[in-house]
């Protein structure tokens, strides 16, 4: 699954982490997005300065820490 999937797919369940992560971002702000990968990209570019690669980077690391794009059964790991 897409990092783009992964954000929009749980939304209302990582909201409150995105939050956490990047306090900058207010309530408004993730409201407005309503889990757009490009949205929360724009947001981190424009809140914390990144570049586009950065907020790339910052976004699938948050992903990958919180294992939001894994299932609980894989034959699909590439470690």
């Amino acid at each position: 699954m897409l990092n783009s999937d992964v954000i929009k797919g749980k939304w209302k369940e990582i909201r409150g982490k995105v939050k956490q992560n990047w306090g900058k971002l207010t309530d408004d702000d993730l409201t407005q997005m309503k889990g757009s990968y490009e949205e929360l990209e724009g947001k981190l570019q424009k809140k914390y300065g990144y570049d586009k690669e950065r907020a790339k980077k910052e976004i699938d690391t948050f992903i990958d820490r919180f294992s939001l794009n894994r299932t609980t059964t894989s034959d699909d790991d590439r470690h």
